[in-house]
């Protein structure tokens, strides 16, 4: 018996490559990618679902970020010099105020937004296109200022959005001064919400290079 499975084993290790192949069972290896492109409409989005962990990462860039913060003291910096509103006044304090009511107005609709998100699985996150020309990706920079996508990587309205951008500019009346806490106002600031969006999307589209 030994002496036969001593032979075995020689014969075995004698053996060519493609018998040795044939012996062995076929392993299937699956492709991993970091993301997946959409025919439809050319995006790279990723190969899972958004987590909590990214989720968080989205708020701290959209409120702590630096691109975020130059903006909301480009903004201060332009309500300053037009004087609105007018309670602040044009001077530092004034500029600060302002600054920082933008960068709190703003905090409350990014926290809604995600958080009412997660509840469904919409991902807030933009994804940039690729082989698409400037017209279309123009086109596409619009048509995502007001949808998202979901679990599955599908594209649905982004009803977060919808949700929050209305309810906390409607909410900001509560600490904004007098002469923008009105009804007009919280809807021109719903409207510039959508238009800051997608002006954002252009950014991230056009300007943001490539990884």
């Amino acid at each position: 018996m030994f002496a036969l499975a001593a032979f075995g084993a020689a014969a075995w290790a004698q053996a060519p490559d493609s018998t040795l192949a044939a012996a062995l069972p076929p392993v299937a290896l699956a492709p991993v990618a970091p993301a997946v492109l959409t025919p439809a409409s050319a995006m790279l989005i990723p190969n899972r679902p958004i987590d909590g962990h990214e989720r968080l990462a989205w708020l701290y860039v959209e409120n702590l970020g630096v691109g975020s913060l130059l903006d909301d003291v480009a903004v201060g910096a332009a309500d300053t010099l037009f004087n609105t509103p007018k309670e602040y006044k044009t001077h530092w304090s004034g500029f600060g105020e302002r600054t920082g009511i933008v960068t709190a107005n703003y905090g409350v609709k990014s926290v809604m937004e995600v958080g009412l998100g997660s509840i469904w699985g919409e991902d807030p996150r933009y994804f940039r296109t690729s082989g698409l020309s400037t017209k279309s990706r123009m086109a596409y920079v619009i048509k995502m200022t007001f949808l998202a996508q979901d679990r599955s990587g599908k594209t649905i309205p982004a009803y977060s959005r919808y949700l929050a951008m209305p309810a906390s500019s409607f909410l900001c009346n509560a600490w904004m001064p007098t002469s923008e806490a009105t009804v007009n106002d919280a809807l021109l600031r719903t409207a510039l919400g959508f238009l800051s969006r997608m002006g954002e999307n252009a950014w991230k589209e056009f300007v943001v290079p490539r990884h």
